[in-house]
């Protein structure tokens, strides 16, 4: 793969650099007229069939991609409330812009190839028309209009958060290049943080108020844990730089800001251990580790270790280039029960406990 990705490289290499020549050479004063490069019949007739040429080449590999790669439903394993709604937005979207790219790009080649230049053929053209550029207007207005509605109403939907439904707050804090998860505990309140309140001596990485009441009883931990079914409430900050809170199975996404705290809830509707069941994520699972297999046995091969074999986890990631550390910036995320969410939380220190005493 590298190698042809390097001969493409060099040949659309030589192709600009050919290109270029031809600009020079037509930007050179006291040529002859018989040297002058005006297209004739014969290079229109050949750009004619090289448009078809090239309509059918997208088409072939739009179909081959489909058939090889083509994975339906487009999206897939959504494991939030929210998530088919967000799934069915994009998937919509998709068949339009697919179906709309099919049409144009068949009219733009075809018309390109019946109607190339000929000798003694005069193009006939119309300064306006008024019916077909209403046709072309309404029609995209009244898509946009229908794609925009709804996605006004998913995105409603998701972030008008239903107090009565008591979500579990939770604070996702972002830094070069690590998250902190901070539960609310019993109080279900977080308490008041600033980053000009960190003090690595007392193990206050947060910036956590330690006088506030409501503070107490936090939980401060580095894997986040969330009861299935239950919604949780997330708030976020950054300590440095901008950050992005990214769980893609959970379609949110938000922005983490510093100076200011962004929010955005979800209900997780699968556990981990249910969602390492489902067909696609164990051949997805099985594909990773053929390839782990293969690398392993290269690695052993030169005396250095095995790789682990991969097992499928639920992730926080980091959606914006935040720094030289950028693509290590993870956080596993573990859906459970109740039960076992409730085990593991009793098990978490609390915040005034794990402050380094003076």
């Amino acid at each position: 793969m590298t190698t042809l990705l390097s001969i493409l490289v060099l040949v659309f290499i030589f192709i600009a650099i050919w290109q270029m020549v031809k600009i020079f050479d037509l930007t050179q004063t006291g040529k002859t007229s018989e040297n002058n490069q005006v297209a004739n019949d014969n290079d229109n007739r050949i750009n004619g069939y090289l448009m078809i040429g090239f309509l059918i080449f997208i088409y072939a590999i739009t179909i081959i991609c489909f058939v090889k790669w083509g994975d339906l439903p487009l999206m897939s394993n959504s494991a939030s409330e929210h998530g088919p709604g967000i799934d069915n937005l994009m998937i919509i979207s998709m068949i339009v812009i697919f179906f709309v790219q099919t049409i144009t790009q068949f009219l733009l080649h075809y018309f390109a190839f019946k109607y190339r230049g000929e000798k003694g053929r005069k193009a006939l053209f119309f300064a306006d028309n008024n019916k077909l550029e209403a046709i072309w207007t309404i029609i995209p207005v009244i898509v946009l209009a229908g794609l925009i509605i709804q996605g006004l109403f998913t995105w409603t939907s998701i972030m008008n958060i239903d107090e009565d439904a008591d979500p579990m707050v939770v604070e996702l804090y972002a830094q070069q290049f690590n998250w902190k998860a901070r539960y609310s505990g019993i109080d279900n309140a977080l308490g008041k943080a600033n980053v000009r309140l960190i003090d690595i001596n007392r193990a206050n990485e947060l910036g956590v108020d330690e006088a506030d009441p409501n503070a107490q009883d936090d939980i401060i931990v580095k894997e986040l844990h969330l009861p299935v079914g239950k919604p949780v409430l997330f708030k976020m900050r950054s300590q440095d730089v901008l950050h992005s809170a990214y769980m893609p199975h959970f379609r949110a996404q938000m922005n983490c800001v510093p100076g200011m705290i962004t929010q955005f809830s979800f209900t997780p509707t699968k556990t981990t251990a249910e969602m390492r069941e489902t067909a696609e994520i164990q051949d997805k699972v099985a594909n990773i580790n053929n390839i782990r297999k293969e690398k392993s046995q290269e690695l052993m091969a030169k005396g250095e270790e095995a790789l682990e074999p991969y097992e499928f986890d639920y992730l926080l990631l980091c959606n914006k280039i935040c720094g030289t550390s950028h693509y290590n910036m993870q956080m596993k995320i573990v859906v459970e029960t109740q039960e076992e969410y409730d085990a593991w939380i009793k098990e978490q220190k609390l915040f005034v406990d794990s402050l380094v005493k003076n």
